[in-house]
């Protein structure tokens, strides 16, 4: 069994949190993680006692999809609904600028799929997420078509840090829902991660990366001293869009 500790109870209260901004009629997106999944598990319960009505949600993940369906909300496509009212998520690691690193679950390409697919970004994280710059806590998870590992692999190489190829619960190398593997990237503390996204974004053989950069709108941290809002519209220093709640 599993040992719950302080930082479940955080990421339940910021994810609780994250739901009351859904309303009647919303497409949600539905996010990967330990901290999306007490979303997922809250609007559940909302929807099954009838505080929420007619919401459909947009899984980023086939687990997540799996868990809606066994708690019984109704699901959408992005076929079907290609334009979300928000997304609810969660991150491995948070700066002040509400920029973010995400992939730790293996999800990346279609948590950032659905991220910009819809009108509203929410993430929700406890407080141990946040840090002065990113690639200080986290690594950067980076997805690759299998075909493109070792050049890729070398490419990442030649920038620096290390770099370990994920495996599996098999041994073997994990493998995402598009069937790529992942090689996660440890370096310093990025000085300029808008610029190493372009570099990775010319790569032909990497599908995708885990920095989600001026995506986010929302992030709603819980933590020892409480819940703060952080608003990506209100903020001019790192500072400004911190609000503590009650």
């Amino acid at each position: 069994m599993r040992v719950v500790g302080p930082e479940d109870k955080y990421k339940r209260l910021a994810a609780e949190m994250a739901v009351e901004r859904v309303s009647d009629g919303m497409v949600v997106g539905l996010g990967h993680g330990s901290t999306a999944a007490y979303a997922v598990l809250r609007m559940a319960v909302l929807l099954r006692d009838g505080s929420l009505k007619d919401v459909l949600g947009v899984p980023c993940s086939r687990r997540v999809e799996e868990e809606a369906r066994r708690l019984a909300i109704p699901l959408a496509t992005l076929d079907a609904r290609p334009s979300l009212d928000l997304v609810i998520d969660g991150a491995d690691e948070i700066d002040p600028g509400l920029d973010c690193i995400k992939g730790k679950g293996g999800a990346l390409l279609r948590e950032k799929i659905v991220a910009q697919a819809s009108m509203r970004r929410i993430i929700v994280a406890d407080a141990s997420k946040c840090s002065a710059r990113l690639g200080e806590k986290a690594s950067l998870p980076v997805e690759v078509l299998p075909f493109a590992l070792v050049p890729e692999r070398r490419f990442l190489e030649s920038l620096g840090g290390k770099i370990k190829l994920r495996p599996g619960p098999d041994g073997r190398p994990f493998v995402t829902a598009q069937g790529n593997f992942i090689l996660d990237w440890s370096q310093p503390p990025l000085d300029n991660p808008r610029e190493l996204a372009r570099k990775l974004e010319s790569r032909a053989g990497i599908m995708a990366h885990g920095l989600f950069l001026d995506i986010v709108d929302e992030v709603i941290v819980a933590g020892p001293q409480g819940l703060r809002l952080l608003r990506r519209a209100e903020r001019s220093s790192p500072s400004q869009g911190n609000h503590a709640l009650a």
